[in-house]
């Protein structure tokens, strides 16, 4: 546990702090480190499956927790191989401030040439922001590694309020004009969520005060193991104001908004992390404090709560993936979706739905890194994110292109890919507890999602390019580079594992999961 926390931070300032020289070992330095998180995360599941895990009385790992480490470990193996291929194709401010446009692009607003200000030399250039990249890359994914691990709800806080301080970066790492507001849209908007939340953890102390005296300091275990004497009203604005506070950071409908323009803006492996990882690490603190109200309140109010969120945000992004022109915008929207159906299948509350809401934060994790690395190859590949403008992927990149397609797929619960199970069983469990109209409405808006990403994939895919026109011809058939594909492959292969048949220890860990969760019922 300790080294898990430890090893990516420590990549992190290694990245940052190498001298120009050794630049190149970062992308070494950030692999082997997600690589070996990934692995730790593993080792930790069997011990996770059959009993909580403590070191230090500050880090805990339960089975709920666990879940989220391996989709957030995942993730980050998968991100920093992609991300050696992409830092290699992917053109640094300076030279897109000096060069002419792309074939057939204008530039971006804020990208214009500056001849009033002197080309910084090339290898300079590069190296700062090869450092800065992969040195944000390994200290996000350190945070969003922390925040399950944290035993209290105010640890847990801070660790989510450090994904915000680093990620907002990350987001503005390009220098442009639209990556700056967009970053300080996000700053904005979360910083008032998390300001929300912090009002909730001071109200979740005063009602574990009561109980436990003074000195209490938040840890999430007593807090549960005395549940049932808190007060209630503390509680219960406990938890709204923690659905409304950490809802901003997951994207749930109104408090959203800043997350299609962060992830439009972001590098794609950072958009892949926060899509797939951050979204899923603030949802995990939602989980926490719905613990605390379903034990105290009884599972009747946080479920409402839960379920008009859910469909509210299930419903907004099911209508705008239509007519989305940025891919990357689209794929931000179709993340508002499946954070929506995460919200509902928690609010459904019988077993077979808790499992699924604990296999679809993998299966996501999985399809929506997936589709983004896709979207990275395809603007790497057309030199635009604009989705009128690719034509014929599937012909010019024969592997990055089924790939993408098998991604989409999976986000649209085709079978037989995790998805698919997680929201079978999503749904079977609102029709075994009675919310049969909420299951309903479930099924039509995800079939609805289904159309507006399926219909923006086959123009991409499917579509001849139009080989009559010069730009369109000077594109060569083939990958990028064989590190964009690799993670794709990858990705893949656990999103069929999670259909078909999850690992024996997995269905344990979900098993004691879905105990945690459903004992506060």
């Amino acid at each position: 546990m300790l080294i898990l926390l430890v090893l990516p931070l420590a990549a992190g300032v290694a990245c940052a702090a190498a001298p120009r020289p050794l630049a190149r070992l970062a992308p070494a330095v950030t692999v082997a480190s997600g690589v070996a998180c990934f692995a730790l995360v593993l080792t930790l599941v069997p011990a996770a499956a059959h009993g909580d895990l403590n070191y230090l009385s500050y880090l805990r790992i339960d089975a709920v927790s666990a879940i989220f480490l391996l989709a957030t470990g995942f993730l980050y193996a998968a991100v920093a191989i992609y991300s050696v291929g992409y830092v290699k194709h992917h053109n640094p401010t300076y030279k897109r401030r000096f060069a002419a446009p792309a074939w057939g692009d204008a530039l971006p607003p804020g990208d214009t040439p500056d001849p009033g200000g002197p080309e910084p030399p090339e290898g300079v250039a590069v190296a700062r922001y090869t450092r800065r990249f992969y040195a944000g890359l390994n200290l996000f994914a350190w945070s969003m590694l922390a925040a399950p691990m944290m035993s209290s709800l105010a640890l847990l806080w801070i660790a989510v309020e450090v994904t915000t301080i680093i990620s907002a970066l990350l987001v503005a790492i390009e220098d442009t004009d639209g990556a700056a507001e967009a970053a300080w849209k996000y700053v904005l908007i979360a910083s008032a969520g998390l300001g929300l939340a912090l009002l909730g953890t001071v109200f979740a102390y005063y009602a574990g005060s009561v109980v436990l005296g003074q000195h209490y300091d938040l840890a999430l275990q007593p807090l549960l193991a005395h549940a049932a004497q808190l007060p209630h009203t503390p509680v219960r604005l406990a938890f709204l104001l923690a659905l409304l506070g950490y809802g901003t950071k997951v994207g749930l409908f109104p408090v959203h908004t800043w997350l299609p323009d962060a992830h439009s803006e972001a590098p794609t492996p950072v958009s892949a992390l926060l899509s797939g990882s951050l979204l899923a690490v603030s949802f995990y603190a939602i989980l926490r404090f719905y613990q605390v109200a379903a034990a105290n309140l009884g599972s009747g109010f946080p479920r409402d709560a839960l379920l008009a969120f859910g469909v509210a945000s299930l419903l907004l992004a099911a209508l705008y993936v239509f007519g989305q022109q940025d891919i990357k915008r689209l794929l931000a929207y179709s993340s508002v979706e499946h954070m929506g159906i995460l919200a509902i299948g928690v609010s459904f509350g019988a077993p077979i739905a808790l499992a699924g809401v604990m296999l679809h934060v993998l299966a996501h994790a999985a399809a929506k890194g997936n589709a983004f690395m896709g979207a990275g190859v395809l603007r790497v590949k057309y030199r635009t994110k604009q989705i009128a403008r690719m034509r014929g992927a599937l012909d010019l990149l024969p592997w990055s292109g089924p790939l993408f397609l098998l991604a989409i797929f999976a986000l649209s619960a085709m079978p037989p890919s995790g998805i698919f199970r997680s929201e079978f069983q999503i749904v079977a469990g609102g029709l075994a507890s009675g919310n049969d109209a909420a299951a309903a409405v479930l099924v039509v808006l995800v079939t609805v999602a289904f159309f507006g990403l399926t219909t923006a994939s086959t123009r991409i895919l499917f579509t001849p390019a139009p080989r009559s026109l010069s730009a369109a011809a000077a594109i060569d058939r083939g990958e990028p580079s064989a590190w964009m594909v690799v993670p794709a492959v990858a990705g893949i292969a656990v999103l069929f594992i999670l259909g078909l048949h999850p690992p024996g220890e997995l269905t344990d860990l979900i098993s004691r999961a879905v105990a945690q969760l459903g004992a506060a019922r």
